[in-house]
């Protein structure tokens, strides 16, 4: 299928800073011609021209989306942990447990392989007041997945380094 899944975790390192109301905005330019098809805990603030595809149409077609956290009171089917408080994030040195918002989204047009997929550029974090930044996107170690009886684990895609 030439698409993957992403957890996107936005942390807030602040020592007493909270990100308020009306919280926060991520954006970012994809490094090809990706599309977001579904999200879980957040949403694209605009579908963009998807005039391309035929039949399904992908959730978001915009080369550099803008997303925001659902809100609270969000039905579970639609979030996931630490979604789905308006964007608004506690600071790590006053409530570690709250400095954190997560999604998921679903990517699509990325390619399949360590080789082809590309993480996204120019990330762009909007937030109540000054001092907030990005730095580039950080690869992690790919999530690993037990099955529910524990005799069964995998992992989500990795991308190797350029």
């Amino acid at each position: 299928m030439n698409h993957f899944q992403a957890v996107v975790t936005i942390f807030n390192f602040q020592q007493y800073r909270h990100i308020e109301a009306p919280g926060w905005t991520l954006g970012w330019t994809w490094a090809k011609k990706e599309v977001i098809w579904s999200m879980v805990g957040a949403l694209a603030t605009e579908q963009g021209d998807c005039s391309r595809f035929k039949g399904n149409t992908p959730y978001c077609c915009k080369k550099d989306p803008t997303v925001v956290d659902l809100l609270p009171g969000t039905p579970y089917n639609q979030q996931i942990a630490n979604c789905c408080k308006g964007g608004v994030i506690s600071s790590w040195v006053q409530d570690p447990a709250n400095a954190a918002s997560s999604f998921q989204v679903a990517v699509g047009a990325a390619g399949t392989t360590n080789k082809t997929v590309r993480v996204p550029k120019n990330f762009t974090l909007k937030a109540p007041g000054p001092g907030y930044t990005c730095g580039v996107a950080k690869i992690v170690k790919p999530t690993k997945f037990i099955t529910q009886d524990g005799r069964r684990t995998t992992q989500a895609l990795s991308k190797s380094s350029k």
